[in-house]
This record gives structure tokens, C-alpha cells and sequence, in this order.
């Protein structure tokens, strides 16, 4: 039996791996040494990071890019010595679209994250009412709510911007980033930006706009430029997962066996039970599965962090990737497209891949990606992969004009992928933390937890690592 500490992770997914890496560069910056193993159930790294390449075109079955304003994911990429491969959004064509009464109206110019920045882009805009614009700008004479009660999106919104901002602007981003539903959704847990800019400015068009001045420092976008709001990988988001898997041993990562049961030994150490039959010890603990995988794992351990953990609500969500030639489609501008769901379209959003990103298609061809499911139509993803095709050419066609068959699609199924942090999210983590602290060497980790993105789930796995260090265990 090897005298190191040993460390299992339950979960590759880019949170798993992520902690993984940095829990071994800090264990040996502190001179101490790990013996580590990964178990991932699929035979593939990544979670829902899957890129494809089929015919020369890029195909992202999961997210395709990440925020930039959160430095966590491009940091990573920096270490791994990828920074070079790291790019931005393709700026001579960006724009997003939304569909309102049947027509595409674009996103005026200057709106960030739904708050206006910009008046005369907002003035013009054929989006929005009059009397809806005029609601939009009070928001810098309402006062900050001051009874501290928890509120959700929807409320927030509405109360700062008016209900048709949260229509037609607020819910359809918010759909196509979360899956979820803005009247559930806790605004601290979900966007804590917002509540940050009402507390410091009072107004959320003032703290955008004192946000937007710091930026004014940052160059402008160029071609491949890493100054846009969204940035991606040159072959796709499966490169930071390729570059991460060649920083393990092949003996510390095990594909294709997954832990199914998690038992305390009287001897601080946790014992687990594989799906291959096989059992593994270890010290040192860090659950990074979906948080009701994890409530399953830790059933017969702590019933109570597991009613926690199963309580955190997901949705599914499916991408459904097409291939044209460029000369069949019409004339596609922006990036894409939302659909609010007082739309009652069948697709949450689509993206002009080839035109929001390099290099994902040959020349002369195009590539579109529609989304479907989440929390307003679950149901959808049941379909068959044909069925699921012809729907969202269906819907191409009601919402674009577009008439051409595709040269070929890929779907792409996401079942409970998409943790949803609804009011009552922080009371419930802070439950969870204090169960942790009964279990010596236990740890989650994961997008269910504090933030979703790329970025979080890499910010949360390093963190983990740092607990684990700082605890003393190791």
C-alpha cells in the first residue's frame, strides 16, 4: 500500500478535471505527493464538452464558448499553453437577433447582459415600445430595494426594467444560456452581477455604464481577437479537454467504470463501489457528478446531504447541428437568433455557427445550431433524431425563410445537464456546506453548485483544490 494520500474524483467533466489538475500542481508545489484517480462512467473526457469534426466543419454537441469577463477558463488555457488557440467571436458579424410578433428585431446596440448602455440604439430599435423604452430608462431614478427578501429574476427585472424588457429581452437570453425560467430563478444565485450593480450604483444602466468605462481601456476586437464577450478554442472547446487529459499519468485516469456507492471506513478513508465490480479506497474525496448522482452516491452515507443534493433541480437540453451550402440558405446576419417564449416556438435559440466563430466550416458551406428543450419544453428531446431534425428545419423555415435540406445533422441529447439555481439556491448550499463539515475529506464540486459556465466550473474546481490543501489532509 503506497504511503501518498489518495484522492479520488467521481466525474471527468471539465469541473472534475479541473480539480484534478490543479489539486496535483498545488499538492506538488507543497512538496507532498498524490496518488490520484479519475473515474469517469462514459469512455470519453469532457461532460458536455463534445466537439466533433465531420467533413471540415467543427461541431459543438455541448457549449461552444465562454464568457470572457470571467478569467477562469482562458487563465487555464494560459497554463495548459494553449493561449494561442484561445479566440474571440468573429465581430464583423456580430448582432443577435430576437423574434418578436413573427419578425426578427436586432438586440439594439450597447445592451449588455439586457441592461441599455446605448440611447439612440435603443431609441431606434423596432424591438421595444415607446412606452417600453421609456420604462427601461427608469431604472436610473428607482431606488434599490432595501428589505433584503431574495427575488427572483423575473422580479428583479421587471422591477428595474419593466415587463416587456423581461419578455422580450431578459427570458430569451436567459433561456438560451440556462434553460431556465426567469419567475423561479434566484437573481443572487444566478446573475449576482445585478444585484452587485444595484447595491454599488443604485441603478443598473449606471453600473453598466461605469463597467463599460473600464473597458474603454481594453483594445478594440480585431480578427481573432480575445477582447469579445465570448471566446472559444480554435478546433473547438474539446481542445482545452485534450490539452487537460495529457497533464494525467494514464494510470490516474479510469474511463468506462463509474463509482456507485460510497461508504465511511472507521479508518478516514471512503470506500467505493465501481460499476465494474471493482472497489476503491481513498482519504480524500471530491464528488464533481451531477449533484443528484452525487444524492444517489451518498444515500446510505448521509441521508440528509443527500435530500439536499437530489433537491437541486436540472432540465434537458438538446443541439441539433446543420450543414448547408452557403449559396442554398438566405441571407443570415449577427450571430443568431433568441426566441422569448411568448413566441411559442418550438426552438429556444439557433447560431450562425460559421458566422460567430473561424473556421468552423469549409469554405462556401455554412453551419447553423438550433436548441431545443429546457425548462419550457422538456418534452422535446424525447424525439427521435429524424423527427428532431425535420422540427427544427421546420422551425428554420417559419422563422428565417430557409427552404434548403442540410447536408447532414448531428443531435446531440443532454438529459438533466442543466442545474438551475432557483430561490432558495444559497440557503441550500449553505446546508450543504455545513453537512459537509461531518464528512472529513469529502468535496463537491460541479456547475450545479455556484455558477454553470466554463469558467465557474473551472474557478470551482480549483477552489476545491485549495480546501483540500488548506485543510491539511493532504
Amino acid at each position: 500500500m503506497s504511503g501518498k494520500r489518495r484522492v479520488a474524483v467521481a466525474g471527468a467533466g471539465v469541473s472534475g478535471l479541473a480539480c484534478a489538475y490543479f489539486l496535483k500542481q498545488k499538492a506538488a508545489a507543497a512538496g507532498t505527493e498524490i496518488e490520484l484517480r479519475v473515474f469517469e462512467k462514459e469512455n470519453r473526457l469532457g461532460g458536455t464538452i463534445l466537439t466533433e469534426e465531420r467533413e471540415g466543419f467543427v461541431i459543438e454537441g455541448g457549449p461552444d464558448c465562454f464568457l470572457s469577463e470571467k478569467p477562469w477558463a482562458r487563465e487555464l488555457a494560459q497554463k495548459l499553453g494553449m493561449a494561442d488557440r484561445v479566440e474571440g467571436t468573429n465581430e464583423a458579424n456580430k448582432g443577435t437577433f430576437i423574434l418578436s410578433g413573427g419578425r426578427l428585431h436586432q438586440l439594439p446596440e450597447g445592451i449588455y447582459l439586457m441592461v441599455p448602455t446605448m440611447i439612440r440604439p435603443l431609441l431606434r430599435s423596432s424591438l421595444l415600445s415607446w412606452p417600453a423604452k421609456l420604462r427601461m430608462g427608469l431604472d436610473l431614478f428607482i431606488p434599490p430595494r432595501a428589505d433584503g427578501r431574495e427575488e427572483t429574476l423575473a422580479e428583479f427585472v421587471t422591477r428595474r426594467l419593466g415587463r416587456e424588457a423581461l419578455e422580450k429581452i431578459a427570458e430569451p437570453l436567459v433561456a438560451g444560456v440556462h434553460a431556465g425560467i426567469p419567475e423561479t430563478m434566484s437573481l443572487r444565485a444566478s446573475f449576482p452581477r445585478f444585484q452587485k450593480l444595484e447595491d454599488e450604483h443604485g441603478s443598473l444602466i449606471r453600473g453598466m455604464l461605469a463597467a463599460r468605462a473600464g473597458r474603454r481601456k481594453t483594445p478594440a476586437p480585431g480578427a481573432n481577437s480575445t477582447h469579445t464577450m465570448f471566446l472559444t478554442v480554435r478546433e473547438g472547446l474539446g481542445g482545452l479537454i485534450a490539452e487537460l487529459s495529457k497533464t494525467f499519468a494514464a494510470e490516474e485516469i479510469v474511463t468506462g467504470d463509474s463509482v456507485t456507492a460510497v461508504r465511511a471506513s472507521g479508518a478516514g478513508e471512503y470506500l467505493l463501489t465501481l460499476s465494474s465490480g471493482k472497489s476503491h479506497s481513498a482519504q480524500t474525496l471530491v464528488l464533481a457528478s451531477p449533484s443528484y448522482v452525487s444524492a444517489r452516491l451518498l444515500s446510505e452515507l448521509d441521508p440528509d446531504l443527500a435530500r439536499e443534493l437530489e433537491a437541486i433541480p436540472y432540465v434537458s437540453t438538446a443541439t441539433v447541428s446543420l450543414a448547408f451550402r452557403e449559396q442554398d440558405l438566405p441571407r443570415l446576419q449577427g450571430f443568431g437568433l433568441v426566441v422569448p417564449r411568448t413566441e411559442g416556438r418550438r426552438i429556444m435559440a439557433a447560431t450562425w455557427t460559421s458566422r460567430k466563430f473561424y473556421n468552423r466550416s469549409p469554405q462556401g458551406f455554412s453551419l447553423i445550431r438550433c436548441f431545443i428543450g429546457g425548462a419550457n419544453h422538456p418534452e422535446l428531446i424525447e424525439m427521435d433524431d429524424e423527427a428532431m431534425t425535420r422540427m427544427a428545419l421546420e422551425e428554420l423555415h417559419h422563422i428565417v425563410l430557409l427552404h434548403a435540406d442540410p447536408l447532414f445533422a448531428r443531435v446531440f441529447r443532454w438529459p438533466r445537464s442543466m442545474p438551475q439555481t432557483v430561490v432558495g439556491h444559497e440557503s441550500r448550499m449553505t446546508r450543504i456546506q455545513e453537512r459537509l463539515k461531518s464528512h472529513p475529506g469529502l468535496f463537491l464540486t460541479g456547475g450545479a453548485y455556484y455558477g454553470l459556465g466554463i469558467p465557474d466550473c473551472v474557478h470551482q474546481g480549483e477552489l476545491v483544490a485549495e480546501q483540500i490543501i488548506e485543510s491539511g489532509i493532504i
